[in-house]
């Protein structure tokens, strides 16, 4: 049995910016699924709740969803604005051109929703101001001191603070994904990827530790269910 005790460098199948076509499509579709089963967006949503307090009212919230993927994340924020009657501009950052027609088309029906292909350590991208940025199962595909520096600019971007929204890891969570996808009729992209996305993720005192070395003050740090962290960058 895998203590997990270091971070895994493998990298991820979903990583491979070229992919494209049915297989990519499957895997975005299965990740929703998933997702939706053990309630990765109340992560985003409690936390957007805690910073929405700070907007002025009628001023739109200004959010970007960075690693965006097929925009299922966007979509249950956008409907998560019209329940609350806040007005929001939601922003979706991919790096995979795929990714992001495939975004555009699942979320045409939202007006509120547009989608941006841009590298996150690009000089374009860091220049762009939000009042929210959100990484939703995002962080765990980068190294440490990506990490540092994707805190850093990304919590200089946000006025209001950023939404961090990933997996702990832990064995229980890693082997639970692992014998899940090989019960269910998954595509071998979710069968690899899902158990090394744990492997990927984080312990409590690597994130505070990422934090701080970022050069953030004010954080909170909370687990929730299923595996899952809150961290909660924020200004004042």
């Amino acid at each position: 049995m895998r203590k997990l005790k270091q971070r895994s460098d493998e990298p991820e199948l979903m990583d491979d910016l070229s992919l494209t076509g049915e297989e990519l499509r499957q895997n975005l579709y299965e990740l929703e699924v998933i997702n939706n089963w053990l309630g990765g967006h109340k992560v985003v949503l409690d936390a957007l709740h805690k910073l929405a307090k700070k907007q002025p009212a009628r001023q739109p919230l200004r959010i970007a969803d960075i690693g965006c993927g097929g925009g299922d994340t966007l979509q249950r924020i956008a409907r998560w604005a019209r329940r609350k009657n806040i007005p929001v501009e939601l922003t979706g950052v991919d790096a995979n051109g795929y990714m992001v027609q495939y975004a555009r088309r699942r979320c045409q029906a939202y007006p509120e929703i547009s989608i941006e292909q841009h590298d996150v350590f690009s000089e374009t991208f860091a220049q762009q101001p939000y009042d929210i940025t959100v990484c939703s199962l995002f962080c765990h595909h980068f190294t440490h001191p990506q990490l540092v520096r994707m805190f850093g600019q990304l919590y200089r971007q946000a006025r209001l603070g950023v939404i961090i929204n990933d997996l702990h890891r832990h064995w229980l969570a890693y082997y639970a994904i692992m014998y899940l996808t090989k019960v269910l009729p998954c595509s071998y992209l979710v069968r690899n990827d899902a158990p090394l996305s744990v492997w990927r993720a984080f312990k409590r005192s690597e994130l505070k530790q990422l934090a701080q070395q970022a050069g953030v003050q004010e954080y909170k740090l909370r687990w929730m269910w299923a595996f899952r962290w809150q961290l909660l960058l924020f200004k004042r």
